[in-house]
């Protein structure tokens, strides 16, 4: 078997706490995507608005940004503004579950803590660390949930048999072993894909991707995709800035944010809270697409493949088959990597990773900013 070859990971987008983003050299901003300079043994990283976790093949978990800190010992870990979720080995027989407040820096007594005892179910464990899909938010055993709101714990239906779960701003998508689709919570954005604004208190199957296995479901701030197990990609849910790749009114007249584009940078957890509030009209008259409340398929310029996708708060990003990775949606901070601050209704290569004779293996968005795993592309030898 040929050994795992050594990548990389990228950066860009919303720096203006200090987060391990490129170069780390005080900008607010990255427009095109640099190596992060923090270390090279990086194997997963969960991304909040105002701080970066970064977790080690040595089990090293880093925090940057608004919080600075470190622990060892760790397996996962999951970052929010309101909750710091980390998974460790406890005893060397069993793995403990920690919540925090992400100030608390990993000092002093945990907000909750939950062991799950020596049976609990790995997943991906014969998968390159770098490319492993992470268990949190859902934890272990598939049988519960990290919530953002007490109980902190929520249990899940045996039933469900859970692959894959996504926490949105106020929405879940849950993807079963049988690659069938689940969501619930706030849907007044579409972002549940059931054709109504309405809210759903228990997971209810997406009806609309009925015999479409699904491989992988991302949730962003307010909109959902999933990939199926063809490579096809379904979107739904809010399109304020295009990042569903269908018209939006906002890009034609350069919308500013909640935020007034950080022009005195004041930022503050409201401006994340807020961003609903640059919703655009839900009547806003055609082509322009404010809410698409059903799934709806989306090719790709060259009708690529895909096989992994993540979304921030407002933007999309997607990897290819052949490792190509396409961003689009909201772009002031650079989040997309297109080396300017411009949005995009429609998917857009990042060139950058084809400039360099990158293959792009995994990609992971926080609420404003993205990160990008990505190794050299095999050069073909030539033999007589």
């Amino acid at each position: 078997m040929a050994k795992e070859q050594h990548g990389t990971w990228f950066g860009f987008g919303f720096c203006g706490f200090g987060q391990v983003l490129g170069s780390g050299d005080g900008r607010h901003s990255l427009y095109s995507p640099e190596p992060l300079c923090a270390r090279d043994d990086i194997c997963r990283v969960s991304a909040s608005w105002s701080y970066t976790a970064l977790m080690t093949s040595g089990g090293q978990v880093e925090l940057s940004g608004s919080v600075s800190s470190s622990a060892g010992g760790c397996r996962d870990v999951w970052a929010s503004e309101g909750l710091l979720v980390v998974l460790c080995d406890k005893d060397g027989s069993s793995k403990e579950l920690q919540a925090w407040r992400p100030g608390s820096a990993l000092q002093g007594e945990p907000l909750w803590v939950q062991n799950l005892g020596s049976g609990a179910e790995d997943h991906g464990e014969d998968e390159p660390c770098s490319e492993r899909a992470g268990t949190l938010p859902l934890l272990p055993c598939g049988r519960a949930y990290v919530n953002l709101q007490p109980p902190l714990c929520q249990p899940l239906a045996p039933e469900l048999r859970v692959h894959q779960l996504e926490l949105g701003a106020e929405h879940v998508l849950l993807l079963c072993k049988a690659g069938q689709v689940f969501s619930w919570g706030g849907g007044r954005h579409g972002q549940l894909g059931h054709g109504t604004l309405e809210a759903e208190l228990e997971p209810r199957l997406l009806e609309a991707l009925q015999g479409l296995p699904m491989a992988q479901v991302a949730a962003g701030g307010w909109h959902s995709v999933c990939v199926s197990e063809t490579g096809d990609i379904y979107i739904w849910g809010w399109n304020e800035s295009g990042q569903l790749a269908l018209p939006v009114k906002s890009l034609a007249e350069d919308k500013e944010t909640v935020c007034r584009e950080g022009a005195s940078f004041e930022l503050n957890e409201d401006c994340l809270k807020g961003e609903e509030a640059v919703m655009t009209d839900i009547g806003a008259p055609a082509p322009f697409i404010a809410i698409q409340p059903f799934p709806a398929l989306l090719d790709l310029p060259t009708s690529s493949a895909v096989v992994k996708a993540s979304c921030g708060s407002r933007h999309t990003a997607v990897v290819t088959r052949s490792g190509e990775l396409y961003t689009w949606g909201w772009g002031k901070y650079g989040q997309l990597g297109h080396k300017d601050s411009s949005s995009l209704d429609r998917p857009c290569r990042v060139e950058y990773f084809a400039e360099k004779q990158l293959q792009v293996r995994a990609v992971t968005c926080g609420p404003w900013n993205t990160y990008v795993y990505a190794i050299e592309k095999e050069r073909k030898s030539h033999v007589r």
